[in-house]
């Protein structure tokens, strides 16, 4: 085999340049000299090269977020108290002094008939005048207003609650069911408790690059999370308690595509959904490998690296053996990945004569030509 592979390269060669110098007018190329260039480099100690096999699938899912709990998200919630703010409205009742409550009548809710607290910060209430209430709990109001009243009334029962919640929202936007603006309620709020109540994540969402912006004293903050991970694997790390002016906001899945290239039925880019997407689907869904001319060895999948010093991971599944072709199943893809089918030997031996085919009936017609002249 190897001896006609030799003598099929020597042919291929003579034929070329048979090809370049006879039957194309002008067909040369010069000699190219490359210049010293400082930028180049080799690139192959910035690689990391590994095959897929069960160890490496090990390593790469503890990698992979995992079901947690968030102790200080709980800590929050269970700590959590509604600040007053400006815009407020105040509902206070003085028991058995009726004089004291305004009623809310039959067609007024408490927001339209309670206590506003005005843009300064304060609320006025009788024989008290104004009272500092905004940035105080409701129950240092309560305490605050039973303290200045017990000088006019004797042990006064005073119940506080805020009627309508208008001074703080957050805000939650992007490919969003319902994109909304959240009233900041007595309820504490987190960010799936928000997205449940916006109907959800629209299909064309990226999961994985949710932003949560935060106004701080002096600039704003801004977080990146990831609602696969709280959603899919119950990452409860990822899910936080919502403040005045937060911003949630959920790009479109532009970016969580994956490129499958060489020796497949039709080369394409596809999209990462909200279940992920494995190698073998990546596969599938361009048709699967050439079965005549695929080399089930050489399936690679290209990975820009996080390690310090290197530039790419590379994975290699070697499919020769079916069983191994199983791996693919739990292979998963990451955003921007490429997958890479290589041609068998014989396959590309084939491309090439394909290509010299027609200069091979060129010498054999001008071979015909030159007998019949004879």
């Amino acid at each position: 085999m190897k001896k006609i592979n030799k003598k099929l390269l020597t042919i291929a060669l003579l034929s070329t340049s048979l090809s370049a110098c006879t039957l194309v007018p002008g067909g040369h190329v010069d000699d190219v000299e490359l210049a010293d260039n400082e930028e180049s480099f080799d690139i192959s100690p910035q690689i990391n090269a590994k095959f897929i096999t069960p160890k490496v699938l090990a390593q790469l899912k503890q990698a992979e977020p995992k079901a947690s709990l968030n102790s200080k998200l709980e800590t929050q919630i269970s700590e959590y108290s509604y600040i007053i703010g400006k815009g407020d409205v105040l509902s206070i009742t003085v028991w058995d002094h009726p004089e004291l409550t305004i009623p809310a009548g039959e067609f007024r809710s408490a927001g339209e008939s309670g206590n506003v607290v005005h843009s300064d910060g304060t609320l006025f209430y009788p024989y008290i005048g104004k009272v500092k209430v905004a940035g105080l709990k409701v129950t240092e109001v309560r305490d605050l207003i039973t303290k200045r009243l017990s000088r006019y009334i004797e042990n006064p029962q005073i119940d506080v609650a805020v009627a309508a919640f208008r001074s703080q929202r957050t805000f939650v936007t992007g490919e969003i069911k319902q994109p909304a603006v959240l009233p900041i309620t007595n309820v504490p709020m987190t960010i799936l408790d928000a997205l449940n109540a916006t109907g959800g994540i629209s299909p064309l969402a990226d999961w994985r690059s949710v932003t949560l912006t935060r106004a701080t004293q002096q600039s704003a903050s801004e977080e990146k999370l990831d609602l696969y991970a709280l959603y899919q694997k119950g990452d409860m790390s990822q899910n936080r308690l919502l403040q005045h002016n937060d911003i949630i906001h959920v790009p479109r899945n532009d970016g969580l595509k994956v490129f499958v290239m060489g020796d497949v039925a039709k080369a394409e880019t596809q999209r990462i959904d909200r279940a992920g997407l494995t190698l073998a689907e990546a596969l599938n869904n361009t048709g699967g490998m050439s079965e005549t001319t695929g080399d089930a060895s050489g399936i690679f999948v290209l990975r820009a690296s996080t390690e310090k010093g290197k530039l790419v991971d590379v994975y290699q599944l070697d499919a020769s053996n079916g069983a191994m072709l199983l791996l693919s199943t739990q292979f998963e893809l990451k955003p921007l990945d490429i997958v890479y089918v290589t041609s068998a030997p014989v396959a590309r031996w084939n491309r090439v004569i394909m290509q010299l085919l027609p200069t091979f009936t060129s010498i054999r017609n001008l071979s015909d030509v030159n007998q019949d002249y004879r």
